[in-house]
Order: structure tokens, then C-alpha cells, then sequence
């Protein structure tokens, strides 16, 4: 099964901030629908999660964060605190990888990274994102949201040829992966601009 466009790869996503926040809904969706669902159908919707969380959080971490970090007052702090509550969801999510998705505990502790994932969104929304469109520049704010877009456009969107098994697709198609070719990307789209 493939993956759905994500917001970014929407045309009329043109301002980063406006993508970013569509993205938390689409995180939010997945999130109740990894907890909705069990078996296999759990891990479908989780590693489809996974792909989404290691998307946004690059962008965010490449992009986002370092042009908040100059371009709005007091934004060193406001990076700072984003940085520590995303450090802890992937903590988290990396203890749930490794996991049974029927396993109680694997429930139990993805309540935990939902609730957490859902506290960081709406800071983000409140303290960084907001700050960012009252002082970003339009044409910076677009420069920023074609970054994301590249960045979703070359990220795994498949099984990996030669991973039949959703578990050795997990363990052969790391966050890690991902994240590399998210930044490459992001990086090649904010030098051209």
C-alpha cells in the first residue's frame, strides 16, 4: 500500500505555515486511526505515521526552526522548547518500532506519544508558527514551503523492494533513511531560491 500525498505536495500550498498546520491534521488523523484500528491494519497506519513524523519533523528541524531561530524575536527560546518536546516523541517512537502494535503496551505508550505529539502541535501552532507569518516575508515563507515540499517529494513512499514482510520493511526503512533524503532535498530546494 502506498502513502498519500501530504499536505506539502498539494499545489496551493504555497505558505509554510498554512502546510505545516494542514500536516498536524493529517498527523492527528493517523494518530487516532493507529488506535482505532488492530493487526496489521495498526501497523499499516502506524508506519504510515512514522513516514509522515520523520517528513515534518526534518522540515521543521531543517528549515523552519533555523529561520525562526533569526527571523523572530525571541525565537532561540521558542526553537529550543520545540526541539525538547520533539526529542521526547522520538524517544518514544523509537521504543514503539520495535514493538507488537497488539502488545498493551504498545497501546499504553502510544496514548503517551499522542498526547504529547498533540501538546507539541499546538505549540508549535501557538509560539513558532504564529510568530513566523506575522514577521515572515511572503516570498521567504513560499521559499520555505517549496523546502518541505522537496523534501516530501523524494521521502520513501513504498516498501522497499526485497522487504516482504512489514517487519523487515520497518527495520530495512529507518526513520533514519527518510530523514537523510529529506534533508538532501530540502537542501537542493532552498538553493535554488
Amino acid at each position: 500500500m502506498g502513502y498519500p500525498d501530504t499536505a506539502g505536495q498539494r499545489r496551493e500550498s504555497n505558505d509554510v505555515v498554512a502546510l505545516l498546520v494542514r500536516q498536524h491534521e493529517e498527523i492527528r488523523k493517523l494518530m487516532d486511526e493507529v488506535l482505532e484500528r488492530t493487526g496489521e491494519e495498526r501497523g499499516d497506519a502506524f508506519r504510515r505515521l512514522v513516514h509522515l513524523l520523520a517528513v515534518h519533523e526534518t522540515a521543521e528541524e531543517e528549515v523552519v526552526h533555523p529561520y525562526v531561530r533569526h527571523a523572530v524575536d525571541g525565537g532561540e527560546h521558542v526553537v529550543a522548547d520545540r526541539l525538547k518536546e520533539e526529542d521526547g516523541a522520538k524517544r518514544t517512537l523509537r521504543q514503539l518500532e520495535g514493538m507488537d502494535p497488539d502488545d498493551p503496551t504498545f497501546v499504553e505508550r502510544f496514548i503517551r506519544l499522542r498526547d504529547a505529539v498533540r501538546a507539541h502541535a499546538r505549540a508549535e501552532e501557538t509560539y513558532e508558527f504564529a510568530r513566523l507569518q506575522e514577521g515572515g516575508e511572503p516570498a521567504r515563507l513560499q521559499a520555505l514551503a517549496k523546502a518541505v515540499r522537496a523534501a516530501e517529494a523524494v521521502a520513501p513512499t513504498h516498501p522497499h523492494p526485497g522487504t516482504e514482510s512489514a517487519a523487515k520493511n520497518v527495520a530495512l526503512g529507518p526513520v533514519a533513511a527518510v530523514v537523510d533524503r529529506t534533508r538532501d532535498a530540502m537542501r537542493k530546494a532552498m538553493s535554488g531560491t
